[in-house]
């Protein structure tokens, strides 16, 4: 058996700048070395994980002269959870990384011709901003490195918190976080409590079973709340007396629902969502707009700075109320009803069958009534035949997930050659390569990054394409 090699430390190394993936980079002699955590002008000592040819990957085992650019970061879980990895570093210059990494992305890998791209957009809320949150149940919690060097002795390790990156089986137990609204702490704490004192089972991620598996919180503008509690099995007393406990102590929770999951995955996609108390759905607002937020629907995270994401896509649109309007991957038709009232008609595509229902409904709710809505696999439900027989759009709009769009849909896009593509992406470089197809017969006119997840490195960009 080959003997592993012992890659070395190197003490006194400047880290130089942020990179992808919210890392930061060093130079030692003629490598590249990418580390977590780290900020430009940091003075510390590197142990090597990983070597390559002209790269490597280490972690910083000794800050000695911090940056001065370093702030302190608010949460006591930053370095382990993994979420939230630019806590250490100021917003003002989160802000410019985020629009390096879009002008990096269009300019590299687009490599098209391109206007002056827009100052980004920041949110107003740097903490507290998102509206969803899962939460995992473990009956072995991840030590930290401190826990572990202690020499104390763990033998409750019960856990309720967020995975480890890169491990499906280890779970941090989380005490705080910040990401949410404080009552999504105290939901979630009441509940691993409760758990404990009445000795429900926690999940076993390896042998795939045990009781307590998931919680999922969703919270709105509006003050309403739903919770999902994802059983492992199905032992109806134990469900009903916590789920009773929760209704009497957080009388503020509108949707409270559970899911009985056998599955070997956590997605509740495919699962029956039972209704507890309350109704199945919760508000949001946006602008003088309201939409059902179902436990399976999609809606944008952070829901304050959706509202200005969608007003700048409305804007970029230059509807007149004459256009027909495509609205793809329209998830629960967000986009699609927040633009209706500007358009003659607004045709939504999206995959999930939950999410177009939920997409007329909130037409619905809001007296909508020049949208239409489909579902089904985009390559499949846009094609050729589909436009010919509901009209060649004039505006396309574009939010695909993170792997971009299919070339058979931008093939169609191609053929069908609306007048105006607004393309909103939460992944800068899949858009880019995208516009690079989209290169034969439009051109850039405007960019405009969007940031919806401080202390990530996480990038919304909005692209304009116009017909040559």
């Amino acid at each position: 058996m080959a003997k592993k090699k012992i890659l070395p430390e190197y003490e006194g190394v400047t880290i130089s700048a942020v990179a992808a993936e919210g890392k930061s980079i060093a130079r030692i002699e003629d490598m590249v070395v990418f580390v977590p955590y780290g900020a430009p002008g940091d003075i510390v000592n590197i142990k090597l994980d990983k070597k390559k040819k002209n790269y490597g990957e280490g972690h910083i085992t000794k800050m000695i002269e911090p940056s001065p650019m370093r702030v302190s970061p608010f949460c006591s879980h930053f370095g382990v959870c993994g979420g939230c990895k630019w806590q250490h570093l100021p917003y003002y210059y989160q802000l410019e990384c985020k629009q390096q990494q879009v002008e990096d992305a269009l300019q590299r890998i687009a490599k098209v011709e391109l206007p002056a791209i827009n100052a980004i957009l920041g949110s107003a809320d740097t903490e507290r901003y998102r509206n969803k949150l899962e939460f995992t149940f473990s009956n072995k919690c991840w030590l930290t490195f401190e826990q572990m060097n202690s020499g104390e002795t763990f033998d409750d390790r019960r856990a309720l918190g967020f995975h480890i990156p890169g491990a499906f089986d280890k779970v941090l137990d989380i005490k705080e976080c910040h990401l949410q609204a404080d009552i999504s702490d105290r939901i979630r704490l009441f509940i691993r409590s409760f758990a404990v004192n009445n000795e429900y089972d926690f999940y076993d991620i390896r042998q795939q079973k045990g009781l307590m598996r998931n919680i999922i919180i969703r919270t709105a503008t509006t003050g309403e709340l739903m919770l999902i509690v994802v059983f492992g099995e199905d032992d109806e007393i134990k469900i009903k007396s916590m789920l009773s406990a929760v209704q009497m102590n957080f009388p503020e929770i509108t949707s409270l629902m559970y899911v009985i999951n056998r599955k070997v995955n956590d997605t509740i996609t495919d699962q029956e969502v039972i209704l507890f108390y309350g109704r199945e759905y919760i508000v949001e607002q946006m602008g003088n707009l309201k939409f059902r937020v179902g436990p399976k629907s999609f809606y944008q995270t952070n829901s304050r700075q959706a509202y200005e994401l969608y007003k700048v896509a409305r804007r970029m649109a230059e509807l007149t109320g004459h256009e027909l309007v495509y609205d793809l991957y329209t998830g629960t038709g967000t986009i699609a009803n927040f633009v209706a009232h500007d358009a003659s008609r607004v045709i939504g595509i999206e995959y999930v069958a939950d999410a177009i229902e939920d997409a007329k409904l909130n037409s619905l709710t809001n007296g909508i009534t020049n949208t239409q809505f489909y579902a089904g696999d985009m390559k499949d439900v846009l094609t050729d035949d589909f436009i010919t027989e509901h009209g060649v759009p004039d505006v396309m709009i574009i939010d695909p997930p993170r792997a971009g769009m299919h070339q058979d849909v931008v093939d169609v896009i191609l053929n069908a050659a609306p007048a105006r593509i607004v393309y909103v992406s939460c992944n800068p470089a899949t858009q880019a390569r995208d516009i690079a197809l989209l290169d034969a017969k439009y051109k850039v006119v405007e960019v405009q990054p969007v940031d919806m997840f401080p202390h990530t490195q996480h990038v919304e960009n909005v692209v304009v394409l116009v017909r040559k």
